[in-house]
């Protein structure tokens, strides 16, 4: 069983990383208007746009600078982070 769950583990934090790797891809693509309207900008937006969106509402930009998505990726380290506690809570309560 604790097998099991590490493994789960494992793959709740490897989609954690590849969903920050995205965020920071999207937020580097802002610098280059044209890459949004590509396919795979499109695709990318329609992943990260919602989870951004909700940081939108309570940072507003700071003149040009939006700030959202730093503290969207904070927050996501700091879910990853927390997830990893309680996987290790339980696993250890199970050994």
């Amino acid at each position: 069983m604790a097998v099991l769950l590490f493994k789960l583990f494992q793959l709740i934090m490897y989609g954690i990383n590849i969903y920050s790797i995205l965020l920071v891809i999207y937020i580097l693509m802002s610098w280059v208007p044209a890459s949004r309207e590509t396919k795979v900008g499109i695709w990318i937006g329609k992943l990260a746009e919602p989870y951004l969106g909700f940081f939108r509402k309570f940072i507003p930009p700071f003149g040009m600078i939006d700030f959202s998505p730093l503290v969207a990726l904070f927050a996501l380290n700091l879910i990853g982070k927390g997830l990893a506690q309680v996987f290790m809570m339980i696993i250890n309560s199970l050994l």
